[in-house]
């Protein structure tokens, strides 16, 4: 938001990453023996739909990073770390929490896992956002895997005020707006390390690796390429493109619509890039999801959208909105939701029908119908009250004290 009002794109940028997901999990519910020829390619494609995540990381970036950029290009002090994790934590742990508990009990009353220390272990892991340091916590509950995501993302919010700690240290802050986000390179690059190091000396074992043995097997097979730094690179890089935004003359142009549709292409040529290699899309240094020419071209994307003349309104539109509003609940929510169908109906998603694609269709219609009424309600009765209590308590600190 800038001056009350939404940024340009960021609701179809966020649309998109959410969309990508959820098609991504309805696909791994197809079987890819029976997909009619025609149909491979999409298919194949939209499998990629994993790829969406680097899109959530370069968002968030994105627009945590806008005010630090302003407050460090206006000379003024460091912006509130105590409403900037209060912003934070009232957006996301009351949604997670409640979705994380569900997962946790349907883990072993509905998918029968024993309730043993182990599961008991990574639930507490999940619930104070630390889950993502080894391979045995990295999915938290047996009935939610999506939600390994969001403690990375939390270190990122860590991470980042961490970063402009040093670019508002009176012995590094510059005069000259140019040299900042120089600077913020050095910090991408230093996050880069970091994933390189992890890469080369915490690698993980081959005894019980692979999804065939389950979640913690698949978080074996993914670690240590899925680290915090290599995610924070991913971040770090919305942030930048932030800092890039805010020194752009206002005005709007053309050039930033020609500029915001090749970047968006750019973006999407990315997932058939994939195809032919692993469905992480592990690219340089083997950080996943097309890593960086994704995140480079969503973070132009970013960087245009709110100059130009048309782009942005075409496609911030009320589906765009809606869907942007909902989506973290949409996240959340959707492998539950899918899940729970293949349990408690095994002839869901086409299994064991002749039309498997027209049986894959009529569940995934019904999936999604169910998974946005979820994400809605979710929105309207958990996460919008926090966040409304939050920006109240967030007036009160910022109200100036009377005698």
């Amino acid at each position: 938001m800038e001056h009350g009002r939404r940024l340009g794109g960021a609701d179809f940028m966020r649309a998109v990453a959410c969309l990508m997901v959820l098609a991504h999990h309805l696909v791994l519910r197809m079987n890819f023996y029976k997909i009619p020829p025609a149909l491979d390619m999409t298919f194949i494609i939209a499998r990629f739909g994993n790829h969406g995540v680097s899109v959530f990381f370069v968002l968030s970036g994105f627009l945590l990073a806008r005010p630090f950029w302003l407050a460090l290009d206006r000379t003024q002090p460091l912006p509130s770390l105590k409403i900037y994790a209060m912003r934070r934590a009232a957006r996301i742990l009351p949604g997670f929490w409640f979705a994380l508990t569900v997962g946790f009990v349907i883990s072993f009353t509905v998918y029968g896992f024993p309730l043993d220390a182990e599961l008991v272990g990574r639930y507490i892991s999940g619930f104070f956002l630390m889950s993502q340091w080894h391979w045995r916590t990295f999915f938290p509950v047996q009935g939610d895997g999506p939600l390994w995501s969001i403690p990375f993302e939390t270190t990122c919010y860590v991470l980042l005020p961490i970063g402009f700690l040093l670019l508002f240290n009176a012995k590094l802050r510059s005069r000259h707006a140019f040299a900042n986000r120089l600077l913020w390179i050095g910090i991408i690059a230093a996050s880069l390390v970091g994933h390189w190091l992890i890469v080369a000396y915490l690698p993980t074992d081959n005894v019980g690796r692979g999804w065939q043995f389950g979640f913690q097997g698949g978080a074996k097979e993914w670690m240590p390429r899925y680290n915090p730094a290599g995610f924070f690179a991913i971040f770090a890089i919305g942030a930048l493109a932030a800092g890039i935004q805010t020194i752009l003359p206002a005005r709007r142009l053309a050039i930033y619509d020609i500029i915001g549709t090749l970047a968006i292409v750019m973006g999407a040529w990315q997932l058939p890039q994939s195809i032919g290699g692993a469905a992480e899309g592990y690219a340089w240094l083997g950080i996943p999801y097309q890593f960086p020419l994704l995140p480079l071209a969503v973070a132009a994307a970013l960087c245009t959208l709110p100059q130009s003349v048309f782009l942005a309104k075409l496609l911030d539109n009320g589906f765009s909105r809606y869907v942007a509003t909902v989506s973290f609940g949409v996240y959340i929510w959707q492998d539950i939701v899918l899940t729970l169908m293949q349990k408690l109906f095994p002839w869901t998603f086409g299994t064991g029908s002749d039309d498997v694609l027209g049986g894959w269709i009529t569940s995934c219609l019904i999936a999604t119908a169910i998974i946005f009424a979820i994400g809605t309600l979710s929105y309207v009765l958990v996460e919008r009250p926090v966040m409304r209590w939050a920006r109240a308590r967030e007036n009160t600190m910022m109200r100036p004290a009377t005698a």
